[in-house]
């Protein structure tokens, strides 16, 4: 996976795992790039589990975490299983204050 200005990829291993890495705030400067990125990451043939890792993400808007569920979706009609890992506390708030704990594999009370 290339790294690019937004997300820094780490490499796939035998089972398909990608490790995408978000950092800093997410917010509409970037939504747009970090989805489409994912999304390109996911569509990539040997991709069957991308991770994301947001424990350096300082800030997070409503945007922005729609980005996300829509990068979610591409990858899942690519067969691929997005999921969220290690999430910061605004990442964390902002997943329990809008439900979407499911949706990225988090769980209920993190």
């Amino acid at each position: 996976m290339p790294n690019d200005a937004v997300v820094t990829y780490e490499q796939v291993d035998a089972d398909g795992l990608v490790v995408a890495v978000l950092s800093g705030e997410m917010d509409l400067d970037r939504a747009d790039a970090v989805r489409d990125s994912l999304a390109a990451a996911a569509a990539a043939g040997e991709c069957r589990y991308l991770n994301v890792d947001v424990s350096d993400v300082t800030f997070i808007d409503s945007y922005a975490l729609g980005a996300l569920v829509s990068a979610r979706n591409t990858a899942a009609s690519n067969g691929v299983s997005l999921t969220l890992t290690n999430p910061s506390q605004p990442v964390r708030k902002a997943i329990q204050v809008t439900g979407l704990n499911h949706v990225f594999g988090l769980p209920a009370t993190s």
